[in-house]
C-alpha cells in the first residue's frame, strides 16, 4: 500500500514536470510564430513602399521618376508580377517602350492571360514601330472579351494600324552626305621606291609608291520597298559617291551602284535575293564595272539575337585593255551572327566567311581562294551618341608561281576601325572615324599600311 502510494506521488510529480516541459515548447512554439508575424508588417511596408510611391508619381503624371525610383530595385524584384506590371507602365509612359516590353513579357510569362500586360505591351510595340506584333498583341486582348472602353481603344489602334500598313506599301527612304578627311596611303602601295624580292632591286613606278593626301567625299543614296502582300516584298536602290583628293587627282574616285530584288518576309525569318552592278571611276578613266546576284536569309533567334547567313556572285571587268588581264570572277559565303545586350541600344556582332576568285582574264597570280573573319559592337553612351568598334581579317592564298619570288603570292589583310556617332535628332548623324589597314604579302610590292581619319556629316530622308 506504502508503495502505490509513493509511485503514485512519483508518477504525479514526472506528470507535472512533462506538463512544464510541454508548456515551455508551446510557449516557445508560439514566440517563434508570433515574432515574425510581429516582423513582417514591418518587411512588407518596406517592401510596399516604393510601389506605392511610384503609383503615386504616376498619378502625378511623373512617370519618369517612378521609373527611376524602381529601375535600380529591377534585378531584385524581376518577377513579381505587381512589380514588372509597374516599372512596365512607367517605362512605357516615359519614353522607354523598349524597356517596357522586357517587363511586360516578365509579366505574361507568369500570367499568360493578364489582359492588362497584354493590351500595354502592344502599345510599347506599336510606340517602336513595330506593327505586326503590335496587332497580334492587340487582337489577342480583344479575344479575352475586354471591356467597351478598352475595345474600343484597340479599334482604335487596329484601325491606325492597318491605315499605316496601307501606306508603307511602299517605302521610300534617303540619304545624304559629306566628309573631310586625309589619308596615309591614297593609292594603296608600298611605301617605298624599290622592293627587293630573291635578291633582285626592282624601282617602282610612282603611281606604284605610297602617297598621303587630304580629301572630301560626297555622297547620296536611296531605296524603295514595295509591299506586295504579307510576305513578298520588291526592293530597289542606288547610290552615287565622290572623293576627291586635294593634290592626288590621278587617285580621285567616282562610283555608281545599283541593286534590285524580291524579299520574303516571315516575322522571324526575311530572305532577301537579288541583282547588283557598279560602275567605277579612277582619276578621269571609267576603270571598272561590276554585277553579280547576291542572296541573304535573317533569322530572329529569341528577341536578341539574329542569325545571317548570305553569299553572293560577282564578276569584276576592267574597261582599259591593258587591265583585262586583273579579270576575275569572285563567289563567297558566309554566316554571321547579332546580340542585342540587355539595355536595347548596344550589340555585339560576328561574321566568317571564305570564297574564290576564279582568274578570267590571265592575272599574274592566278586564282586567289581567301576567307576572313569581322567582329565589332556598338555601345551606347548617352542619349545621343553610340561609340562603335570593328575588326576584321582575311587570308588569300594564290595558286600561280609568282615570277618575282618564285612562288605562289600569300596576302594577309588586318583592319580596324573606330568611332562614334552622335545623332543631333532622328535625322542628322555627325561621325567621326580612324580607320587601319594592313596588307602583309610576301610580294613585296603589294605590302602596304594605311590610316585614315574622316568626319562625315550626314542627312537621313525617310
Amino acid at each position: 500500500m506504502q508503495f502505490a502510494k509513493s509511485a503514485g506521488w512519483v508518477f504525479a510529480g514526472l506528470m507535472l514536470v512533462a506538463s512544464g516541459v510541454y508548456a515551455q515548447e508551446v510557449e516557445q512554439k508560439a514566440r517563434q510564430l508570433t515574432e515574425p508575424e510581429s516582423q513582417q508588417p514591418a518587411e512588407n511596408e518596406a517592401r510596399e513602399k516604393p510601389l506605392r510611391d511610384a503609383e503615386a508619381l504616376m498619378k502625378a503624371d511623373r512617370p519618369a521618376d517612378a521609373y527611376n525610383l524602381l529601375e535600380p530595385l529591377e534585378f531584385d524584384r524581376s518577377g513579381e508580377v505587381r512589380f514588372d506590371y509597374l516599372i512596365g507602365i512607367a517605362a512605357l509612359d516615359s519614353g522607354k517602350p523598349d524597356k517596357a516590353t522586357l517587363a511586360f513579357e516578365r509579366v505574361l510569362a507568369v500570367d499568360p492571360d493578364y489582359a492588362g500586360a497584354r493590351l500595354d505591351m502592344a502599345r510599347a510595340y506599336y510606340q517602336l514601330g513595330d506593327l505586326p506584333r503590335a496587332k497580334t498583341e492587340f487582337e489577342t486582348v480583344l479575344k479575352q472579351n475586354p471591356s467597351e472602353a478598352a475595345r474600343v481603344t484597340i479599334q482604335k489602334y487596329l484601325d491606325n494600324i492597318a491605315g499605316q500598313e496601307a501606306w508603307k506599301q511602299t517605302r521610300i527612304s534617303g540619304y545624304v552626305e559629306g566628309m573631310l578627311g586625309q589619308d596615309s596611303n591614297v593609292n594603296n602601295a608600298a611605301d617605298q621606291s624599290s622592293v627587293t624580292t630573291g635578291g633582285i632591286v626592282t624601282t617602282l613606278n610612282s603611281t606604284n609608291v605610297e602617297v598621303a593626301d587630304y580629301y572630301y567625299g560626297v555622297a547620296a543614296g536611296g531605296e524603295v520597298n514595295h509591299s506586295l502582300n504579307a510576305n513578298w516584298g520588291l526592293y530597289a536602290g542606288a547610290d552615287l559617291r565622290q572623293r576627291g583628293n586635294k593634290t592626288q587627282k590621278s587617285f580621285d574616285t567616282l562610283s555608281l551602284d545599283g541593286r534590285g530584288g524580291v524579299t520574303y518576309d516571315t516575322g522571324a525569318n526575311r530572305f532577301r535575293v537579288g541583282v547588283l552592278g557598279e560602275q567605277h571611276t579612277l582619276g578621269s578613266a571609267h576603270d571598272l564595272d561590276t554585277a553579280g546576284l547576291n542572296a541573304e536569309w535573317r533569322h530572329a533567334v529569341g528577341a536578341s539575337n539574329q542569325l545571317n547567313v548570305f553569299g553572293q556572285y560577282v564578276q569584276y571587268r576592267y574597261v582599259d585593255a591593258a587591265m583585262k588581264l586583273n579579270d576575275i570572277n569572285q563567289q563567297a559565303a558566309g554566316i554571321g551572327w547579332l546580340h542585342v545586350l540587355g539595355d536595347a541600344k548596344s550589340t555585339l556582332s560576328g561574321s566568317l566567311y571564305y570564297g574564290m576568285e576564279n582568274d578570267v582574264g590571265g592575272r599574274t597570280d592566278g586564282a586567289n581562294r581567301f576567307g576572313g573573319f569581322r567582329a565589332g559592337g556598338q555601345a551606347a553612351l548617352g542619349e545621343r551618341t553610340k561609340l562603335f568598334a570593328s575588326a576584321g581579317g582575311q587570308v588569300g592564298n594564290f595558286n600561280k608561281v609568282n615570277p618575282t619570288i618564285s612562288n605562289q603570292r600569300t596576302d594577309r589583310q588586318y583592319d580596324l576601325t573606330l568611332g562614334a556617332n552622335w545623332y543631333r535628332d532622328k535625322l542628322w548623324t555627325v561621325r567621326p572615324q580612324l580607320t587601319h589597314f594592313r596588307n602583309l604579302s610576301n610580294v613585296a610590292n603589294y605590302a602596304y599600311d594605311r590610316t585614315d581619319v574622316s568626319l562625315t556629316i550626314r542627312r537621313n530622308f525617310k
